[in-house]
């Protein structure tokens, strides 16, 4: 710069502004080569995740989009509420509104009368049951309700009710109306279509019922490794027949045990005896071969897996 003339402002802030920046940037060098070498020694997890994520840029985070969130009067079914009222209902009558069914009812549906029944009408059911629920708008629903009596004649209510927004309260809308039944549905044809022979895999199964029923040994040894079942207890049966196997795969078939981790599904009817009286029941069993025995992986009746891990 020559003599006698000073730099301006601006001109003697540069040099300082880009010492500035420059001092930042040694600063990030620094910190960055400090967060490596902690990441280094968190393991190689943690030095993994820093690699993929992006280290120096970050960009704007878009909005979140609001999740989703299911409309709980939407999801709640209250055939349950349906089915009290109903029991409370058939059960009251105009001449006692103040018995206990009576209040009930009119609690749960305040617009709806009560019944008012002859000296030979109808006795009182001896089971009401919630059988179907169909929404039928934001909130509304229609619950068929079957209320069974002791002649064994059954009677079918369909009931409007409402449900709040939150789907935790519900209330009648309308008095019943007695419609018809629901059809009854084609059965599907059966996946178990291979008879089982008398050997080594319906032995199988019927010892295993056997434990199973009447706690007639213990269950644990006809049972996969890994696999974790308990006998109903306490044992409702003296005695448990198995009739028919049938399984859904063909090697079933077979006289002799497979090879290891061979599967199959088998479907068993069985006789069970108590003191009182002969009851059919059929059992859905999953068996695994290992070691030239069977074994029972999972009981599937009722549900899709009832064996658990131990």
């Amino acid at each position: 710069m020559p003599s006698g003339k000073h730099a301006s402002p601006s001109e003697a802030a540069a040099p300082m502004a880009a010492g500035a920046r420059l001092e930042a940037m040694r600063r990030r060098v620094r910190l960055s080569r400090m967060a490596l070498w902690t990441l280094i020694a968190a393991g190689p997890a943690a030095l993994a995740v820093a690699v993929t994520s992006a280290p120096t840029t970050v960009a704007a985070a878009s909005s979140a989009k609001p999740a989703a969130v299911r409309n709980a009067a939407a999801t709640a079914d209250p055939g349950g509420y349906a089915q009290v009222f109903v029991g409370a209902w058939l059960r009251s009558s105009t001449d006692d509104p103040s018995a206990a069914q009576a209040r009930l009812a009119q609690s749960m549906a305040p617009d709806v009368g009560l019944p008012d029944p002859a000296g030979d009408a109808h006795s009182v059911p001896e089971s009401v049951t919630a059988v179907r629920s169909a929404q039928r708008g934001s909130g509304a629903w229609s619950v068929t309700v079957a209320a069974q009596y002791a002649d064994g004649s059954v009677r079918y209510y369909a009931v409007p009710v409402a449900a709040d927004r939150a789907g935790a309260s519900f209330t009648v809308t309308g008095a019943p109306a007695v419609v018809a039944g629901p059809g009854r549905a084609e059965s599907t044809r059966s996946s178990y279509g291979v008879s089982v022979p008398e050997g080594d895999l319906s032995a199988a199964v019927g010892e295993f019922l056997a434990a199973y029923l009447t706690g007639a040994g213990e269950v644990d040894r006809y049972l996969a490794p890994g696999v974790n079942l308990t006998a109903v207890s306490p044992a409702p049966y003296t005695a448990a027949t198995v009739q028919q196997v049938s399984a859904a795969q063909e090697v079933a078939a077979s006289e002799l045990v497979p090879a290891d981790g061979t599967k199959v599904r088998v479907l068993a009817q069985v006789e069970a005896r108590d003191s009182g009286a002969r009851w059919p029941l059929a059992y859905e069993l999953a068996l695994s071969a290992r070691s030239g025995r069977w074994e029972v992986s999972a009981l599937e009746s009722g549900t899709a897996r009832t064996g658990g891990v131990r």
